[in-house]
């Protein structure tokens, strides 16, 4: 036979569960009457390294167009497509002979200019002798300066002719300016080519490399309040790739943009890396993480207590005498599992992280931490 207690709890449940009211017999109110337990927390103070991610793209720290600065067919290509090259090598040779004929006649030009200037200084100094004797008229002396200083003018129009062609001359073997990876080429030997022309092949400089990220206006107004500067950045970037492995080498911001991109209310921020394994290339999408190179002491509370309504952020507290009380906070940045707290909570306060759909203001709950009963 079923004891009596047992025969009332179960008439309880069943009239409660066809909707009836039922008022709570003893067992039932002594059950009741115990409070929920909740799993709590305590707000901490460490030491912690804020960060930020962001998206960012990798680019080359120089990028140079190889083009024909003069006119004529290609005659050698002195390198293989996608290797790296030194800066000063000889990568595209054009035809010289038309250039090395051209350089003859300027110094043949400046020879004859020469001859001529040196005949009008004669002929200057001899009608300045036989002036100075009565000889002569002042006019032939006149007319003698005037020879010479067009002698003199046309040698050096003659000098800068035979520079001009000497340039032109060099410039039939295209040299690349930089260290760096070259493309592939855009001619083949025996195309004919000219200032108009494609360029022939870009080289790109992979060791440092940059890589650029948008930074929000509302971060740069932080940074700035706390006098962050790129003389001196408080902030070192790292970079995370694609398949999730983080790079190994660190970096350095270099550069911030002085305008605020009007479509996105964001600032260009660029950073460099060293990239001797030539991991990084320009084009290449990456994560670039941002952290404080030194730690700053800050209250944390784990994720799962802070909840969001149309005033913003709130957690439910345990105080000293077990009741929930809702405590309205202003939180930072997120870190690993936890949230840092800009301002409402202060070090030691027990947050609830479990049971939080259970409890409501002013109840009184049995708290248990996280660290209690194998929790955590």
């Amino acid at each position: 036979m079923q004891s009596r207690p047992l025969v009332i709890t179960s008439l309880y449940v069943a009239l409660g569960a066809a909707g009836l009211a039922v008022p709570l017999g003893p067992v039932a109110a002594q059950e009741s009457a115990q409070p929920p337990s909740v799993i709590v927390a305590p707000a901490e103070r460490r030491d912690i390294t804020p960060k930020f991610s962001y998206l960012g793209r990798v680019e080359a720290v120089d990028t140079v167009e190889l083009r024909a600065r003069v006119s004529g067919f290609l005659e050698k290509r002195n390198f293989r497509e996608g290797t790296e090259i030194k800066a000063g090598d000889v990568l595209f040779e054009i035809e010289r002979d038309t250039y090395e004929i051209t350089v003859q006649q300027r110094q043949a030009d400046l020879t004859g200019a020469k001859a001529t200037l040196e005949n009008a200084q004669a002929d200057f100094a001899r009608k300045e002798t036989l002036v100075k004797r009565g000889t002569a008229s002042e006019a032939s002396l006149d007319s003698s300066r005037a020879e010479r200083g067009t002698a003199r003018a046309s040698v050096l129009q003659a000098e800068a002719a035979l520079r001009a062609a000497n340039l032109d001359l060099s410039y039939t073997e295209v040299i690349s300016p930089i260290k760096g990876k070259i493309s592939r080429a855009r001619y083949s030997v025996g195309n004919f080519v000219d200032p108009n022309s494609e360029p022939l092949a870009t080289v790109i400089s992979l060791d440092p490399i940059y890589v650029t990220i948008a930074v929000s206006e509302k971060q740069l107004i932080e940074a700035r309040r706390e006098g962050i500067n790129l003389d001196n950045p408080v902030v070192a970037p790292s970079l995370q790739l694609s398949d999730g492995s983080f790079y190994d080498h660190p970096g350095e911001f270099d550069y911030l943009d002085s305008t605020v991109n009007r479509s996105t209310d964001t600032v260009t921020a660029r950073a460099v890396f060293p990239n001797p394994e030539r991991l990084l290339l320009p084009g290449e999408f990456v994560t670039v993480v941002v952290r404080q190179k030194t730690p700053q002491s800050a209250v944390v509370i784990p994720q799962s207590s802070v909840q969001k309504d149309q005033k913003g952020y709130f957690v439910l507290i345990v105080d000293r005498a077990d009741k929930v009380e809702v405590r309205r906070v202003s939180m930072g940045e997120q870190t690993e599992m936890d949230w840092i707290v800009n301002d409402g909570l202060t070090e030691g306060e027990r947050v609830i992280v479990q049971g939080l759909q259970k409890v409501q203001p002013e109840m009184l709950v049995n708290p248990v931490t996280v660290t209690e009963g194998g929790q955590g």
